[in-house]
């Protein structure tokens, strides 16, 4: 098929696809006598593969490694220790964000608890003060060892 036609089963850019190309992420193809490309019915899925691969965080330099363009040359183990890793940092991160929600959700609760006769900034300095207290009960629970997670509020 032609990079117009790959292009568009990927929903890569023919520029992107040439770049891979490029780089050696996909396998050189012959060119035609009119000096256009033909590309293999497999470009299909290493490029869904490559473009996979870069959403879930994997560096081109690290995809060129894992990723030989001969399958005959894949490291199968090296491959799923490299996967299982990084399944392992989105984990992580997922549960960095959920306490991160957590905290927001918690200090716009605060802020919406606002008594009507007080103003915005006397409000602001409550929220932030007991913000400080929180953290520093986090501080000193984390220097002692007992901290287990984010301090109570």
């Amino acid at each position: 098929m032609k990079i117009g036609e790959l292009a568009e089963r990927t929903g890569l850019a023919p520029s992107r696809i040439r770049f891979y190309e490029r780089i050696g992420l996909l396998k050189a193809v012959e060119r035609q006598a009119n000096g256009y490309r033909r590309y293999p019915e497999e470009a299909v899925l290493a490029l869904q593969l490559i473009a996979t691969a870069q959403r879930a965080g994997f560096s081109l330099d690290e995809l060129r490694t894992l990723l030989p363009s001969d399958p005959a040359r894949w490291e199968h183990g090296t491959v799923l220790d490299a996967l299982r890793r990084r399944v392992a940092d989105i984990e992580a991160l997922q549960a960095q964000l959920a306490q991160s929600r957590t905290q927001l959700v918690e200090l716009i609760g605060q802020i919406e608890t606002k008594p009507q006769d007080m103003s915005c900034e006397v409000n602001a300095r409550r929220v932030l003060s007991g913000m400080r207290l929180a953290e520093t009960g986090t501080t000193t629970a984390r220097r002692s060892g007992t901290a287990r997670g984010p301090a109570p509020r």
